[in-house]
C-alpha cells in the first residue's frame, strides 16, 4: 500500500512530539515532512531559561537531533518558513520550494507579544521565545549593564532571574497588583516577590507601559502615570500570539488560534493543528502538558485508532527560579460557590491553599513546599471527592510525611503532567526494558523530558521497583544535575560556606534546580558531614524508608525493626514486641538476619501508635548508617569463646548508634576464630584469640560478596573502639555518598586507609572530629526518654 504524505509546518515541541507517538502507533503509514522556520533541530522551549541562568547549554536542550530525523526516515526543512498553503492543489509554498501533501498538520506555534506602543522596534527590544532571542540577550548582557522586563508572569520572571545570573541589573515591570497573578493568590505573589527582592531582582508594580524611549536603540521606558526609568535592555514577557497567519490565508476558521473539533482537525478534513496554534473550545492552551495530550489525540486519529478525542486539560504551572518552589493547579478564584482553606507557616515561609467546591478539589497554590504538588494535582485532574480528606492539618510527626509515597501510589496517578506518563508505565518501562537509571526511563517514557520536576519522583519510582539494583546500577557519588565530583562538592561547601542543599544546588550552577532522587539525599549527608551542628537536617531530601523510619514492604505494608543492642533483648522487651504484634493484628514476626526481631506487614497510620507502645529506639534498618552490631554470646557462656563479644558489641552499637555514612554500616564482634557472626564479611568485624582482637575491614555481603581484610591485632576493647572511630570518620569524610565501605577501600587503597587510622597522630584526630560529630546527640535522647512528651516523638523523628 502506498504511503501517504504527512506534512507538518513546525519543528516545535507539540508538533514533533505528535509524529513521536505517530511513529510509536505506526512508523509505516506516512512519508513525512517537517518545515521548521528556524535553523535548529526540534529543542525544548521550556529549558531556554535555563540557558539564561547559565544551567545549561543550548546542545542540552535538543530533544531530537539531526540523527533522528534521519533514522526515522523524515525530511526535515529547517530555515525554512511556510508562505502559502493551496488547498485545492494540496500544495505548501515555502521560501524555498513547493510541497505536496495528502495530510497537513499545522504545528506554527505562536510568538512573543509586543505591546504595540512607540518604540517597540528599536534596537534592543526583545521577545523571550527562541534560542536566538536567548544569545541576543547574553550578548547584550555582556556589554550593558541595565535590563527591564515587561511582565511579572511565568515567563518573565524566568527570563529576569536569567539576566540577573548574566550580571545584568535587572527591574521587572507588571501592571498587576502581585507576581503571576493568573497563577497564584495575593499571599504567594506577595511571598514570591520577597523572595526575589532578596535574590537582587527589583520592581516596579501596578505600571503601564506607554512608551520605549530612544532613537536607535532603547535607553528607557516611560510610564502612563508620568514616570521613566532608564534600560539598556527591554525583554517583553507579556503573553504569546499564535500563528495563524497561514491558516486564515487559507480561509480557516481562527478566532485567538486555529479552530479545530476534538480530534485536532479543522474546517478541511486533510488539514489538523496542534499547540499553541490550535484553539479548542475557545481556548488556546500556552502550557506543554495539554499540547502533548493534543498530540496524542491527533497520533490516534491519524492511525485510525479509535479514540474519545481532546475534551481540554486541567493545567499546572511550577516555575524554575532557584529559591523559589511555587506549584499552581485548576482555578484559584474564590466566588461564592468556590471556598478555600489556607495554611501559612511563617516560621519556614510556606504558604499552602486549596480551593473547593461542590466537595471536589478544583484549585492548588502552594509556595515554599511544593512536595504535595503532585499528589494534589493527582486529585484534582481525577475530580475525586475529598469527604475522607483532612482539610487542615497541623504539626504532622516527623516520617507522617505529607511527600508522595510511592509504594502507595496508584498505577494511573500521574508523575509528569508535562508528558502524560503514570506511575504504571514507568514501572512497565522499567521492568520490561532493563531500565536502571533517571535518563533511560525520560528515553523511553518521555517523563522528565520537560521541565525536568518530576525527575526526584522517577528516582523514587526506580528506588522502588529495582531495590539495592538501583543503587548498583548507578555509579557511587554524584549525578547527572553536576559536572562536580565529590571532592569538589566539599571543597565548594567549605570554601564558600554554604549551608543547605538548595543554596549549593544555586550557587554552585546545578542544572535541576530541584535536584533529583540521587544528589537530594548525597548533599543532605555531605552538608550533615561538613557542617555537623550548623546544617538542620532535610528530611525530605532522604530516601523515603528513612523518612518513614521504616522498611516499605512489596504490598505496601512496613517492617519494623526494634534496636537489641548487640542482638540481646530482655523478657520486658519481648512482652512488648509480643502485645503490640497481637493488638496491631502484625501478620509476621520473624528473627532478621542482623539478631533483631523485625514486626512485617504494620501499617502506615499504625506506626507512631507502634513506636510509641514499644517504646524502644529504632533499629535503623532502613539508614544510611550503622544497621547492626551482630554479635555471639561469648566467653561468658560459650565454651570456645576467648573474649566477651556480648559486651563488646553492646559498646559498639552504643558508641555509633547515631552516626550518619555514606551508606549502610555494619558490625560484627566473634569471640573466637569460629567466626559464628561472619565477621569476615562485615565493614568492621572483630574476631577474639587469645591475645586480644582481629580486626578486618572493607568486608560487604549482598549480591557481590567481599571478603573483609586483616587489618591489625589489639589487645584491648579500646583499642577497637578507637580504631573504629577513626575508619568510620575517614570513611565519612572521603566516602562517596552510596558508596560501601568495599569499593571505597578499594578506590583508597587498602594500604593508606591502614596507614591513615593506625598512625596515633590521624586517629587520634580522627576520633576527635568524630566525638565533635556526635557531641549533643546523646542527650537529646536521654531528655527524650525522660519526658513522656517528648518520648511520643522520639520514635518518629530522629534526632
Amino acid at each position: 500500500m502506498q504511503k501517504q504524505n504527512l506534512v507538518m509546518i513546525g519543528n516545535g515541541m507539540a508538533g514533533v512530539r505528535t509524529i513521536e507517538e505517530i511513529l510509536d502507533r505506526n512508523p509505516d503509514k506516512y512519508n513525512i515532512t517537517i518545515i521548521g522556520d528556524e535553523p535548529y533541530p526540534n529543542y525544548n522551549r521550556i529549558m531556554l531559561s535555563n540557558i539564561l541562568q547559565n544551567k545549561m547549554t543550548q546542545s542540552e536542550i535538543v530533544l531530537n537531533d539531526e540523527t533522528w530525523y534521519a533514522g526515522n526516515q523524515i525530511t526535515l526543512h529547517t530555515n525554512e518558513k511556510a508562505l502559502l498553503i493551496d488547498r485545492q492543489a494540496k500544495i505548501i509554498t515555502t521560501t524555498k520550494r513547493n510541497i505536496s501533501y495528502d495530510r497537513l498538520i499545522l504545528a506554527t506555534g505562536s510568538r512573543a507579544f509586543i505591546l504595540p506602543i512607540p518604540g517597540a522596534d528599536l534596537e534592543g527590544v526583545l521577545g523571550f521565545r527562541t534560542i536566538d532571542d536567548t544569545e541576543k540577550m547574553i550578548e547584550i548582557s555582556q556589554k550593558y549593564e541595565r535590563a527591564t522586563v515587561i511582565g511579572g508572569g511565568l515567563l518573565g520572571l524566568e527570563a529576569a532571574r536569567g539576566l540577573l545570573d548574566q550580571g545584568m541589573d535587572v527591574t521587572v515591570v507588571h501592571l498587576a497588583d502581585w507576581l503571576m497573578e493568573t497563577q497564584l493568590d495575593a499571599k504567594a505573589g506577595e511571598l514570591l516577590k520577597a523572595d526575589l527582592e532578596a535574590q537582587g531582582m527589583k520592581f516596579l508594580m501596578q505600571k503601564a507601559t506607554s512608551k520605549i524611549l530612544g532613537k536607535s536603540r532603547v535607553t528607557g521606558l516611560a510610564f502612563k502615570d508620568g514616570s521613566q526609568i532608564e534600560t539598556d535592555l527591554v525583554v517583553m514577557a507579556i503573553g504569546i500570539k499564535p500563528e495563524i497567519e497561514l491558516a486564515q490565508h487559507a480561509n480557516l476558521p481562527t478566532g485567538r488560534g486555529i479552530v479545530v473539533d476534538d480530534f485536532m482537525t479543522t474546517a478541511d478534513p486533510d488539514i489538523f493543528a496542534v499547540g499553541e496554534c490550535a484553539e479548542h473550545n475557545g481556548i488556546a492552551y500556552g502550557l506543554v502538558a495539554p499540547l502533548y495530550e493534543q498530540g496524542k489525540v491527533l497520533a490516534d486519529h491519524l492511525c485510525d485508532i479509535e479514540t474519545l478525542g481532546y475534551q481540554g486539560s486541567k493545567m499546572f504551572t511550577q516555575l524554575k527560579v532557584s529559591g523559589c518552589d511555587l506549584f499552581s493547579a485548576g482555578s484559584i478564584k474564590e466566588n461564592a460557590e468556590v471556598k478555600g482553606v489556607t495554611i501559612f507557616n511563617s516560621i519556614d515561609n510556606k504558604y499552602k491553599k486549596i480551593f473547593v467546591k461542590d466537595g471536589k478539589l478544583v484549585g492548588v497554590v502552594l509556595y515554599g513546599d511544593t512536595t504535595e504538588g503532585n499528589r494534589l494535582y493527582n486529585v484534582l485532574k481525577k475530580e475525586e471527592a475529598i469527604d475522607d480528606f483532612t482539610l487542615v492539618s497541623l504539626l504532622h510527626k516527623a516520617g507522617e510525611s505529607e511527600a508522595t509515597n510511592i509504594a502507595e501510589m496508584p498505577d494511573d496517578e500521574s508523575v509528569c503532567g508535562c508528558n502524560g506518563v503514570c506511575k504504571g508505565d514507568i514501572v512497565s518501562a522499567i521492568t520490561e526494558k532493563g531500565l536502571t537509571t533517571i535518563g533511560e526511563v525520560t528515553a523511553h517514557t518521555k517523563a522528565g523530558g520537560s521541565c525536568g520536576k518530576c525527575k526526584p519522583i522517577i528516582g523514587e519510582i526506580l528506588e522502588h521497583t529495582l531495590g539495592d539494583d538501583f543503587v548498583n546500577a548507578a555509579p557511587a557519588g554524584i549525578c547527572g544535575c553536576t559536572d562536580l565530583s565529590r571532592d569538589q562538592l566539599i571543597i565548594q561547601i567549605r570554601a564558600k560556606s554554604l549551608q543547605n542543599a538548595k543554596e549549593v544546588r544555586h550557587v554552585l550552577g546545578f542544572r535541576n534546580p530541584e535536584g533529583c532522587s540521587k544528589c537530594r539525599p548525597a548533599l543532605n549527608y555531605y552538608l550533615n558531614m561538613v557542617w555537623p551542628h550548623d546544617h538542620q537536617d532535610e528530611p525530605e531530601s532522604r530516601y523515603v524508608n528513612e523518612r518513614l523510619h521504616a522498611n516499605i514492604q512489596n504490598d505496601g505494608t512496613y517492617s519494623v525493626i526494634p534496636r537489641m543492642y548487640a542482638g540481646k533483648t530482655d523478657p520486658q522487651q519481648l512482652i512488648k514486641i509480643a502485645k503490640v504484634a497481637e493488638k496491631y493484628d502484625i501478620p509476621l514476626l520473624k528473627l532478621t538476619g542482623g539478631q533483631r526481631i523485625g514486626l512485617y506487614g504494620v501499617k502506615k497510620e499504625d506506626l507512631p501508635k507502634i513506636w510509641e507502645e514499644l517504646d524502644m529506639r529504632s533499629g535503623f534498618a532502613y539508614g544510611k548508617t550503622l544497621r547492626t552490631v551482630k554479635s555471639c554470646v561469648g566467653a561468658k557462656f560459650c565454651r570456645f569463646g576467648t573474649q566477651d563479644s556480648l559486651a563488646l558489641g553492646e559498646a559498639l552499637e552504643r558508641r555509633f548508634e547515631f552516626v550518619d555514612t555514606p551508606h549502610k554500616f555494619k558490625m560484627g564482634v566473634s569471640a573466637c576464630p569460629r567466626s559464628c557472626v561472619e565477621s569476615g564479611v562485615k565493614d568492621y568485624g572483630i574476631i577474639g584469640v587469645e591475645n586480644g582482637f582481629q580486626i578486618y575491614i572493607g568486608g560487604n555481603g549482598g549480591t557481590e560478596i567481599k571478603e573483609a581484610q586483616l587489618l591489625t591485632t589489639v589487645a584491648t576493647e579500646q583499642e577497637v573502639l578507637d580504631i573504629c572511630s577513626a575508619y568510620v570518620q575517614y570513611y565519612r569524610e572521603t566516602g562517596v555518598y552510596m558508596e560501601r565501605t568495599a569499593p571505597w577501600l578499594e578506590r583508597m587503597g587498602f594500604e593508606h586507609v591502614r596507614d591513615i587510622i593506625l598512625d596515633p597522630a590521624e586517629q587520634a584526630q580522627l576520633k576527635a572530629s568524630l566525638d565533635e560529630a556526635l557531641e549533643g546527640r546523646d542527650d537529646p535522647w536521654k531528655q527524650v526518654l525522660q519526658d513522656e512528651e517528648k518520648q511520643k516523638l522520639y520514635h518518629v523523628e530522629r534526632v
